[in-house]
């Protein structure tokens, strides 16, 4: 039988229980910044080190473009994007492989709290690097 990996296992583990305790707190009908409060709050809390709406640039040789911005970059390792909406669609989708591609880093989850019960959506880059 083949070992599953999953990446950053205890620190993303941790983030979508704080995710999950975030939306029993305000329900399904707060706004966006609502939820990254209350977030950022949390993760304070339980001293998980965090930046919130990090700008993201990409580099093309010694120039710099920018336009991208996540709602949280965890421990330097995961970056969080939270929405209320009825749904996820495909653009958010690769809205989060542009954030992933513009870092490197291997892991995105892709929160939505508008769901009924929260189904946290974790995005992978085959391509990034360990950090």
């Amino acid at each position: 039988m083949k070992e599953e990996k999953i990446i950053y296992k205890d620190l993303s583990y941790k983030t979508v229980g704080l995710c999950f305790e975030a939306h029993d707190k305000l329900g399904r009908f707060c706004k966006e910044k609502q939820y990254c409060d209350l977030l950022a709050i949390l993760f304070a809390r339980e001293g998980i080190r965090f930046e919130r709406e990090k700008n993201l640039s990409i580099l093309l040789g010694e120039n710099k473009i920018g336009g991208n911005r996540v709602d949280f970059v965890i421990d330097g390792k995961i970056l969080l994007d939270a929405k209320a909406k009825n749904f996820i669609t495909r653009e958010d989708y690769r809205q989060m492989k542009r954030y992933l591609n513009a870092t490197g880093f291997k892991l995105c989850l892709l929160i939505n709290f508008r769901d009924v019960s929260l189904r946290p959506k974790r995005i992978l880059n085959a391509m990034g690097k360990e950090i």
